[in-house]
């Protein structure tokens, strides 16, 4: 593999990979393909911007006509697709989009790739990115395995469970080299504002409520993304064909209890007297079909492909508080929406 096609790669989570494998891997070429809607934002990518092994181009996974291109003239060998749409309440409000992304995309990208492949797949992949909601909804005990039956309750996740399947059967049906991630709850640095934790600690900074779904019993398992970067690393390059493998944190989290201590680590960071972050919670009316529990068993990556998360909850956490207070001028950036004019200001004349 030497050039790969990383579709997603200004989001928050792709721009993670993408920085890892530009970084890790200068052989490579590293080819990022982003729509640029509200989630992607090529601030997260400044650093590398200018890496004589990163390329970006600005395009829809939806568009095929393009992916033919794109696969012609980067000559590409692998594809790590993390593009989609991935928030669960907008999910709920507009199901069309997620399809179309999430279901027609991943259906668009698997064709180009077959199609320029054409049955020779000597050191290619199509690595697909999903998460643990394909799975449904855990009571209070038992684990996500890799052959946990599919029983998605959100568009979004019925959406992600869509992809997966038409994954499989490219690989059943043709053949393709593929493998499948489905991961927890992600959180970090670049982590877009709509998410628990970044709102969470921009509503501190700004003393706005903080929202909390019924009583915020809801448990997630949480996975530091660049954790997540690394094991996405090793499956690329370490993964069975055909094979499936579930990421997780080894770290569940009642959604109050999580705030609490992002409360906690708040008050402390800013020199607040302690509880008075907490005095922000508010519980808010529950999400339509929102699931109780999830929790992965991450030992199949563990035991075969040797991954470990490298930090507990309380550093990540720690750690991502920090680089949102080192970085006000990004999250003003994102809840403005000034950080969609990077990408114009950036590549108007040099693409």
């Amino acid at each position: 593999m030497k050039n790969i096609l990383v579709t997603g790669g200004a989001g928050f989570i792709g721009s993670h990979v993408v920085r890892r494998l530009v970084r890790q891997y200068p052989q490579y070429q590293i080819i990022n393909l982003d729509a640029l809607t509200y989630a992607g934002n090529l601030e997260n990518l400044s650093d590398i911007q200018d890496a004589t092994n990163y390329t970006f181009v600005k395009g829809n996974i939806c568009d095929a006509s393009h992916l033919d291109e794109i696969f012609s003239q980067y000559q590409i060998d692998a594809v790590v697709h993390l593009a989609a749409e991935s928030h669960v309440d907008r999910s709920i409000t507009d199901p069309l989009a997620f399809v179309q992304t999430n279901v027609i995309g991943t259906a668009s990208l698997l064709n180009a790739a077959k199609k320029y492949w054409n049955g020779n797949y000597t050191d290619k992949r199509f690595y697909h990115v999903s998460t643990d909601e394909v799975y449904g909804s855990l009571g209070e005990t038992g684990f996500f395995y890799e052959n946990t039956a599919y029983d998605p309750r959100s568009p979004y996740s019925a959406s992600k469970a869509g992809s997966d399947h038409l994954v499989r059967a490219f690989y059943h049906t043709y053949k393709m080299p593929v493998v499948i991630s489905n991961c927890s709850n992600n959180y970090g640095p670049n982590h877009f504002p709509e998410k628990l934790i970044p709102l969470s600690i921009n509503n501190i900074l700004q003393k706005k409520p903080l929202p909390v779904y019924g009583k915020g019993e809801n448990v997630r398992d949480w996975l530091y993304v660049l954790d997540h970067a690394h094991a996405i690393d090793v499956i690329l390059h370490k993964g069975v064909t055909g094979e499936t493998y579930n990421i997780g944190g080894h770290n569940e989290w009642k959604n109050i209890d999580l705030i609490r201590l992002l409360c906690k680590l708040m008050d402390e960071k800013l020199g607040q007297a302690p509880g008075t972050s907490e005095q922000l919670i508010t519980f808010v009316t529950d999400r339509a079909g929102h699931d109780l529990r999830y929790a992965i068993d991450a030992s199949k990556l563990k035991d075969e492909l040797g991954w470990l998360p490298s930090v507990t909850f309380e550093q990540g956490l720690s750690q991502t508080i920090d680089w949102f207070l080192e970085n006000k001028e990004w999250l003003d950036h994102v809840t403005s929406g000034d950080y969609q004019a990077y990408y114009e200001k950036q590549y108007a004349n040099n693409h």
